[in-house]
């Protein structure tokens, strides 16, 4: 990947519940089906790619929005070799949940997902590109980019409106294996051992778990270790000590893993992140939006 095609990656530290990453050219850019912790937005800006989003194969072009919930399994690839870009945001869950509820959209049970995976809407489509362009302006002034973060995703519950998710009947035994894998994800984990965990029997759990949470549990590991390394790459950590602490056998695994889950190697993701200038943490939606 050379350095026109590799992403580049923006942060603020004032802004530390989103991220922004674009790429330019997408035919080298290739991912392994995966799932965010938070929720993700992307433009496509150029050119046609496949978005794989669940069960569902969709074919995507220049002017569409796609959206993944927090969990969703997917992931976006080339078609054939035809030039593609995006600009992608990441929100963290929390902050997007507080919003909600401050607009109405959400109940005391927490994050109301999107009932939908990508939209043609050309005002959120534009809105999208100029938030990407504000965020990554280092002339903008910080209370413009709050503003601006508030106001798009104010006007992207508005105009989908999703309708509430069908409630998934909890699986209480299985949430208890999720939750084991992700306390320990930096472990050497034993089948046996989240399967005590949870009260399950392996059999049952590998084949509920993957249809509970579109991966298996394995895959969940591992998607939960890639999680755990870009918060501390995020920081500033050596990549080899980040490999050894996120629990993979060695650097070069953790190398390949890291790139099929986020299209870049570790050293991208640290090195392009863009923080600006020191500036104190801004609190969720709550403060702009009483203000």
């Amino acid at each position: 990947m050379t350095a026109a095609t590799a992403p580049l990656f923006w942060r603020d530290p004032a802004l530390a519940f989103v991220e922004a990453r674009t790429i330019a050219d997408g035919r080298n850019v290739t991912y392994t089906r995966h799932a965010h912790e938070h929720f993700s937005i992307g433009a496509i800006t150029r050119g046609r790619s496949y978005y794989h989003h669940g069960t569902q194969t969709f074919e995507i072009s220049a002017g569409t929005l796609v959206l993944m919930n927090p969990g969703d399994v997917h992931a976006c690839n080339p078609i054939e070799n035809e030039h593609w870009s995006y600009h992608m945001l990441y929100l963290d869950t929390a902050w997007l949940t507080d919003l909600q509820y401050q607009l109405g959209f959400s109940t005391e049970q927490g994050y109301r997902p999107f009932n939908t995976p990508h939209t043609r809407d050309p005002l959120l489509y534009n809105g999208l590109l100029e938030l990407y362009r504000m965020l990554v302006d280092e002339q903008a002034e910080l209370l413009q980019k709050q503003s601006a973060l508030v106001s798009y995703f104010s006007e992207l519950q508005e105009r989908l409106n999703p309708s509430p998710a069908p409630v998934r009947e909890v699986n209480h035994k299985l949430e208890r294996a999720a939750c084991y894998i992700r306390e320990h994800c930096t472990q050497a984990l034993k089948l046996e051992d989240i399967c005590l965990a949870a009260e399950l029997s392996p059999s049952y759990l590998i084949r509920a778990f993957k249809q509970y949470y579109g991966l298996t549990p394995h895959a969940f590991l591992v998607n939960q270790r890639i999680q755990f390394a870009r918060s501390q790459l995020r920081q500033g950590e050596l990549i080899a000590e980040v490999a050894l602490a996120a629990g993979f056998a060695d650097q070069a695994h953790f190398q390949r893993t890291f790139k099929q889950h986020v299209a870049a190697t570790p050293g991208q993701y640290r090195d392009r992140l863009k923080p600006s200038a020191n500036t104190p943490h801004w609190p969720p939606a709550t403060r702009p939006l009483n203000g």
